[in-house]
């Protein structure tokens, strides 16, 4: 999909959809959670959420006390309702509106988390790119959720790659060492469940 088309998309998604009638929707995000939290890091870490869109992680970090946050999505819309939601707190978080295969950030991140976008990078090139901005952004760990190889095929009328713990660690053998990998069923809004692979890995410098 062209990444005009591909905004497009996600700009109809958010301006149509409450967060209770899209799938990805968690009241509270506790494996991203536990995941930031296994790497030991400090309130003042860089953290960047990559797709957040108008996900609660935020929230859940704020409340935390951690103090260095970006969120970046492709839909505006979507940030302007995570903005909303958050009131004053908006004002503690860098938002930035662009499509992850063309970000380039000023500086590195601690944290890279991404749950439910790298799934969406269905080409070669696709992956190739986010993989070179995550491998330039990235100084220490990395969250990725996908769907697992139980999953979906399909989101948001969209096709999605799936990954196997070992297909998502070849994926990023060049640059990032697994730490580990845990499969969840994440239950959506309207009762079903999608399976979801989530692997952390740590920034290697050769």
């Amino acid at each position: 999909m062209h990444s005009t088309n591909k905004k497009n998309h996600w700009e109809a998604v958010y301006e149509n959809k409450r967060p209770d009638q899209l799938s990805w929707t968690q009241e509270v995000p506790t494996t991203s959670l536990d995941f930031i939290a296994s790497v030991g890091a400090i309130k003042t870490a860089k953290i960047i959420d990559i797709g957040g869109g108008d996900s609660k992680l935020v929230d859940c970090l704020l409340a935390q006390g951690f103090e260095n946050i970006t969120v970046l999505d492709i839909s505006e819309k979507a940030l302007d309702k995570a903005k909303f939601r958050l009131g004053a707190n908006a004002e503690k978080v860098n938002w930035v509106v662009a499509d992850i295969t063309d970000y380039a950030p000023d500086s590195p991140f601690d944290i890279w988390h991404d749950r439910a976008t790298f799934h969406f990078l269905t080409t070669t090139e696709q992956v190739s790119r986010y993989l070179a901005t995550a491998r330039q952004s990235i100084s220490g760990f990395m969250t990725i959720g996908t769907f697992s190889t139980l999953g979906p095929t399909t989101c948001s009328g969209l096709p999605i790659k799936q990954y196997s713990e070992e297909s998502l660690t070849a994926s990023l053998k060049n640059g990032f060492a697994k730490i580990r990998c845990v499969l969840e069923d994440h239950q959506t809004p309207f009762n079903t469940t999608q399976n979801f692979l989530f692997c952390s890995f740590k920034r290697q410098f050769t």
